[in-house]
């Protein structure tokens, strides 16, 4: 079945609590990259956004929550990319796309050498390693979830489950690959060269 979606257009407050967010989400990220995960507190990282401890944990529990709520954001978009692709999309064409929500936001972001050093610090970071994965379990579950809908296929059909893990791999495989180079590859070539290596795979 498919999720409502809510499409009445955000308020007033909550455009401010939006805007208020994704700023102590930029300080906080680029301060963890910069020091590292251990060597930061929420002290460190409400000094320099200049609000207090209140404001922060009105919008985060912890600084892990930062690069959590981060992930989940993009795991959403990226579920209705793929939802919004054409019908008739080859699988292999849609997943490439609704993978590339998450690698545009990494090449297309203001400063991409301080999204490499955040790729860098998940990648890193045995807690927020694993945090990262499990968020991605849901990635998988939600994007085989819309596949499958999208095929006309039962739920527990292997072939979404799949394609969906082989997409996200290839995600993982372009964003190692990036840090790797210290960012001399271009995240979008290796994912496109990703998928083309998986395609012949994902055919139906």
């Amino acid at each position: 079945m498919a999720r409502m979606v809510d499409e009445r257009p955000p308020t007033l407050a909550e455009r401010k609590r939006q805007l208020v967010s994704e700023d102590l989400r930029e300080v906080a990220l680029q301060l963890l990259a910069a020091k590292g995960y251990e060597e930061t507190t929420v002290d460190d990282i409400v000094a320099a956004a200049g609000m207090s401890r209140r404001t922060f944990h009105r919008y985060y529990a912890s600084k892990e929550d930062v690069v959590i709520q981060l992930l989940a954001d993009l795991g959403a978009q990226m579920r209705t990319e793929l939802a919004g692709r054409p019908p008739a999309e080859p699988p292999a064409v849609a997943l490439r796309h609704a993978v590339s929500v998450a690698v545009n936001f990494c090449a297309d972001h203001h400063d991409p050498v301080k999204t490499l050093a955040v790729v860098r610090l998940i990648q890193r970071t045995p807690a927020l390693r694993a945090r990262t994965l499990e968020r991605q379990s849901r990635w998988q579950a939600d994007l085989a979830e819309v596949l499958a809908e999208r095929l006309g296929l039962p739920a527990d059909d292997l072939y979404p489950d799949l394609a969906t893990r082989m997409a996200l791999a290839a995600f993982d495989a372009a964003m190692e690959r990036w840090a790797l180079s210290d960012g001399a590859a271009d995240p979008r070539a290796l994912t496109e060269r990703a998928f083309a290596l998986l395609e012949p795979a994902l055919r139906r």
